[in-house]
């Protein structure tokens, strides 16, 4: 048996020779005898995401009868108190382009999510489980987290810039340039309780599937493509002016850079740790128009200083596992201090889903879901519900934790 599968073995006692005839017949692993007498019982393998024909996550498909979900995998014994046994994977909704920047909301009980190339936010109700569109156009917003006091915080592609919706419904531009020069498209972005606002600005909202290209002339736009077209009259587009870097939004109206292109180039997710001491960035791949390194898909840690200066940058992990790269995109925290990460495995099936990783950067614990993950977050009325936007999809998991911060 698999390490992960040590759950079943430790309680096989405690399953009666009832329950256990009834699960073998309904999965069609008991052989009887000719008398009907149980002859050479065997249990078979739950499904899963590497079983052929795959596992069908959503509402119509089989329950999970399995006390433990065969994609929920225990790497080190540590996580088993991070997971909750009896829970299934399960896939909430499906029918987006691009799913990102899951955020949720605790007064309202609900979960708004982007939907990029469909230029929409969606909400998913707790209370019933609807879907609606939330908010269209949406800028082709990526990111979106809440602030401490409730106020939704977005990432806009097609705009560059990062906008806060507050409480009497007015829209507020935290940012949309840097000494005057325009940003190149933030992408996901995390309040701290000062009131300060913390995001990544890589380039790959110049595209034209997840926002529009650059002006002509731009790195984007190779001088070919009229990025007018399908954009509102008056549009204007933007050349990309400025390195990738992860910037810090005083609530002062103050814009500074808090980590460079040469320390981490084309940043993508971004997170605390629960006490705020210290600051995770993702490196992700080149974007549009990139001429540089570009992204290793590492992720990379920050000691944060009383002056919120970053220092003793390190490599907390390179996202390989079995030998494959899981590519990192978002990543949420929970209340102890593992960073549960969006994992984009390719065409390795099976290692797409969610990685969880200690505060030493070791791996603990995976999820595997049939969808590249873009970024998740914790949610539900006690925060123990892990929400992971599938490249379609939107799936969910109740845990054994909490995550933290809002958001």
């Amino acid at each position: 048996m698999a390490k992960h599968d040590h759950f079943e073995r430790r309680h096989s006692s405690t399953v009666s020779r009832r329950t256990f005839v009834a699960a073998a017949a309904g999965a069609g692993a008991m052989a009887l005898g000719p008398r009907g007498a149980r002859a050479d019982a065997q249990v078979a393998a739950p499904p899963s995401t590497i079983t052929s024909p795959p596992r069908d996550f959503g509402p119509n498909g089989p329950p999970n009868v399995y006390f433990t979900d065969a994609d929920v995998l225990t790497i080190d014994p540590s996580f088993d108190g991070l997971r909750q046994p009896n829970a299934p994977i399960q896939r909430l909704w499906t029918g987006a382009l691009w799913s990102e920047g899951p955020a949720w909301n605790a007064q309202g009980r609900y979960l708004v999510w982007s939907d990029i190339p469909n230029n929409r936010q969606l909400r998913w109700l707790e209370d019933d489980g609807r879907v609606s569109v939330f908010r269209a156009p949406s800028n082709n917003s990526n990111g979106n987290t809440f602030d401490f006091q409730g106020r939704q915080i977005s990432c806009e592609h097609l705009t560059r810039r990062v906008s806060r919706y507050e409480l009497d419904g007015t829209v507020t531009i935290i940012a949309d340039n840097y000494n005057g020069k325009h940003l190149n498209s933030p992408n996901d972005v995390v309040p701290h309780p000062d009131g300060s606002i913390w995001f990544t600005d890589p380039p790959y909202g110049s595209q034209l599937y997840e926002g529009t290209v650059d002006a002509v002339g731009g790195p984007g736009n190779p001088g070919h493509i009229n990025p007018r077209i399908g954009q509102p009259g008056g549009f204007t587009p933007f050349k990309r002016e400025l390195p990738t870097n992860c910037y810090r939004w005083d609530p002062s109206g103050k814009l500074d850079i808090v980590v460079t292109e040469d320390q981490i180039p084309d940043p993508n997710g971004i997170c605390f740790s629960p006490d705020y001491k210290k600051l995770y960035v993702i490196s992700t791949g080149k974007g549009p128009g990139d001429t540089g390194p570009g992204g290793q898909g590492n992720i990379y840690v920050f000691d944060v200083g009383a002056d919120n200066k970053l220092s003793n940058q390190k490599l907390y992990t390179d996202c390989v596992v079995d030998g494959i790269k899981c590519g990192p995109d978002g990543m949420r925290s929970d209340v102890d201090g593992n960073m549960w990460v969006s994992s984009n495995a390719g065409r390795n099936v099976g290692y797409s889903g969610v990685t969880v990783w200690n505060p030493a950067g070791k791996l603990i614990g995976r999820v595997r879901i049939p969808e590249v993950v873009g970024n998740l977050c914790f949610g539900g009325p006690k925060r123990n519900r892990l929400f992971m936007a599938g490249s379609q999809s939107l799936y969910a998991l109740y845990t054994g934790t909490q995550g933290a911060a809002p958001g």
